[in-house]
């Protein structure tokens, strides 16, 4: 929940920066701002599906443990093959 309170902010404080490098003319603002909103999509989107895991792990646990498990042993395996 967090993470995509604090990407909202970082999303309109990009698009606040980029409106201020357009009104100024200061491309570097600009593009600064336009970087700011993607890393506050982005963040926003991380914290939705997190979000979402949680509300799944919490009906589902034994699937969720389940599927833990079978990606640590993938993962095991993956990295003992050389």
């Amino acid at each position: 929940m967090l993470e995509s309170v604090e990407g909202k902010a970082q999303k309109w404080a990009g698009k606040a920066q980029d409106a201020i490098g357009g009104l100024t003319g200061d491309a570097a603002t600009q593009v600064e701002g336009k970087v700011r909103q993607a890393a506050g999509y982005a963040q926003e989107s991380y914290g939705e599906a997190l979000g979402t895991i949680r509300d799944k792990t919490a009906e589902n646990p034994i699937w969720a443990v389940a599927i833990a498990a079978a990606a640590g042993y993938l993962l095991g395996t993956l990295s003992s093959r050389r």
